[in-house]
């Protein structure tokens, strides 16, 4: 199944970098249908480029604290000398919406 996304210039880069190897969203409808060998094509919002990647793992957590222990902050998106904060994520989803719904974490690789 081939699903889109959305993403944010700089997030958009690291992915087509491959420095930035999970995809953090909500669990919400339209994630839990994604599945492991599904296709997800990433529009940059910046300027339509379209890059496609293939879902190699699926990570479900409770909140984004529990996400950000268990991935290093490099895959996630962040610079090494960047401090991982999960607050970072209440810019894009409420905290309503996080308990609501759970989070996961999208592994993907560039094809």
């Amino acid at each position: 199944m081939t699903h889109e996304m959305n993403l944010w210039h700089d997030s958009f880069v690291k992915i087509k970098e491959q420095t930035k190897t999970i995809e953090m969203r909500l669990f919400d409808e339209k994630r839990s249908s994604i599945s492991v060998g599904d296709t997800i094509i990433f529009t940059d919002t910046g300027n339509n480029e379209k890059a496609e990647c293939l879902v190699i793992n699926l990570y479900r957590y409770p909140s984004f604290e529990e996400l950000y222990q268990q991935h290093d902050k490099v895959s996630i998106g962040y610079k090494e000398d960047e401090i991982a904060n999960p607050k970072d994520m209440l810019a894009y989803y409420s905290k309503e919406m996080i308990e609501q719904y759970g989070v996961v974490a999208i592994e993907i690789r560039i094809r």
